[in-house]
């Protein structure tokens, strides 16, 4: 500011236009004005620029990029919006303008405000709150879907839901998704279907409980939404004991029921997507459980049939079976044979085994005639060996039985007569005290040496070597003298 010699204040223009800037700011508070858009200019740098007028004035507006990037519409000449913003003033041309902070159309200005107040009304009272929101089935069996049964949404759900996974059932709610009975017509289709099923009922009426409910509609307006932004509608989501997803319009709108939802979809497309398994992944599931499955089976066949060859090395048949026992009672025998010998003398063992084989062969041959009627009636020796093996043990025990009662016999009609041979048997003398005396002489014509049992004195002189046989041990002497009386 330069004072004049007339002593005025004179102000530049730029100083001038800086303090109604200033003064514009100060005085007005954030503003809303509602108008109609004309001279929209959109340069490069990204910022918009336009009038707003009615039928009387106009201001120019002015709002910046990083502003204008959440505008959720693509405004034009000739739109009624509403704007928030600041009064200010361009300095560079003394253009009083409005900075616009953000914009709506005009017809959702009231429903915005009314949008945000209920939004923060049920926030507070938790209905948003995770810990309310219910888990999603992930193989629904019944879904049931509330929309309009003429509108585009139901055909977006139904043509993915038939494309997914068509086994799933699906009953339509109808419903009208704007306008005044819309609201009611939404709670009364959520009651309808928390009420359909019921277990008394379900045999009669053949029908079973929805897992999940869809809540839905095609894009619009704030105001075609706005039944999914009322009160009854929220409260009746919230109260819902099926888990409910919300797919309200595009994927840019965002409703109340979107926030009380278990689950929020952009679109309804993308809800059925969501709510609904994809057949191919399942059945590519099933296909690798099927290789799994028929590989541990196969695994299994494969160890239990190298059991079954191991088991079937291991069976023998019933005729090897008994040539092994026959065998083995021919060693028996031979072991007999050798201790009769050496006990009763080759003719009694005879006669012994004359009539032990007799025993073992009458024996052998019941088994064979056994086993012959027995082999003619088996059709798998694998079904019954098991039979014959018991047999044949049986048959064994028998004839083991049997010999060894034989035996014992034997013994004792042994032991008889080693008591009759040890009667007589001069070796009995000995025991009595006795001695037997013997000489000692070359046989003629060789250098063998015979011993021959002294009876009479006369046939020794003087000098002659003798051996005596005592019961235990014998000794060697010499004679001194004989005595012939």
């Amino acid at each position: 500011m330069a004072r004049s010699p007339e002593n005025r204040d004179i102000l530049s223009v730029t100083d001038l236009n800086r303090s109604a800037r200033r003064l514009l700011e100060g005085e007005f508070p954030m503003i809303f004005v509602e108008g109609e858009i004309s001279n929209l200019a959109k340069p490069s740098s990204g910022h918009w620029y336009f009038t707003l007028k009615d039928e009387k004035a106009q201001i120019r507006c002015a709002m910046f990029r990083n502003r204008n990037q959440a505008i959720r519409f693509n405004p034009a000449n000739g739109n009624q919006i509403v704007v928030r913003g600041k009064i200010s003033l361009y300095e560079g041309r003394g253009e009083f303008q409005l900075i616009a902070e953000f914009m709506e159309e005009a017809g959702d200005g009231a429903l915005r405000r009314a949008f945000d107040k209920l939004k923060m009304q049920l926030e507070a009272e938790g209905l948003f709150a995770e810990q309310h929101k219910q888990t999603i089935p992930a193989m629904p069996k019944h879904i049931g879907v509330i929309t309009s049964p003429t509108g585009a949404a139901i055909r977006d759900v139904l043509n993915v839901l038939e494309r997914r996974f068509p086994g799933i059932e699906v009953s339509i709610l109808p419903v009208a998704v704007q306008g005044e009975d819309s609201p009611q017509q939404i709670v009364n289709a959520i009651g309808l279907a928390n009420n359909y099923y019921h277990p008394a009922l379900a045999a009669e009426y053949n029908n079973t409980p929805m897992d999940i409910l869809l809540v839905t509609r095609g894009g619009g307006s704030l105001e075609d939404l706005w039944s999914f932004n009322t009160e009854p509608v929220a409260r009746a989501i919230f109260d819902s004991g099926i888990p409910t997803v919300s797919a309200v319009g595009h994927e840019t709108d965002i409703s109340i029921a979107d926030f009380v939802a278990d689950l929020r979809a952009p679109t309804p497309s993308a809800a059925a997507e969501m709510i609904s398994p994809d057949q191919q992944e399942w059945l590519q599931t099933f296909v690798r459980y099927e290789h799994l499955l028929a590989t541990i089976f196969q695994n299994q066949i494969d160890t239990e049939q190298k059991n079954l060859d191991h088991l079937r090395r291991r069976l023998r048949h019933p005729g090897q079976r008994l040539q092994d026992l026959s065998q083995k009672l021919d060693e028996l025998e031979l072991r007999q044979r050798r201790a009769f010998e050496r006990y009763v003398g080759q003719f009694q063992f005879d006669a012994t085994r004359a009539r032990l084989n007799q025993a073992m062969q009458r024996t052998l041959e019941r088994a064979n005639g056994q086993l012959a009627i027995t082999t003619g009636k088996l059709e798998r020796p694998d079904r019954k060996i098991q039979a014959l093996t018991s047999q044949l043990e049986r048959l064994s025990t028998k004839l083991s039985q049997g010999s060894s009662t034989q035996v014992e016999r034997l013994k004792s009609r042994f032991t008889t007569a080693t008591g009759k041979l040890n009667a007589l048997s001069p070796l009995a003398t000995l025991e009595r005290g006795y001695a037997i005396v013997s000489q000692s002489s070359e046989a003629p014509g060789t250098d063998a040496h015979a011993s021959h049992v002294l009876r009479d004195a006369s046939s020794l002189k003087e000098g002659d070597e003798i051996h005596a046989r005592l019961r235990s041990g014998s000794l060697k002497a010499r004679v001194l003298s004989v005595d012939e009386s």
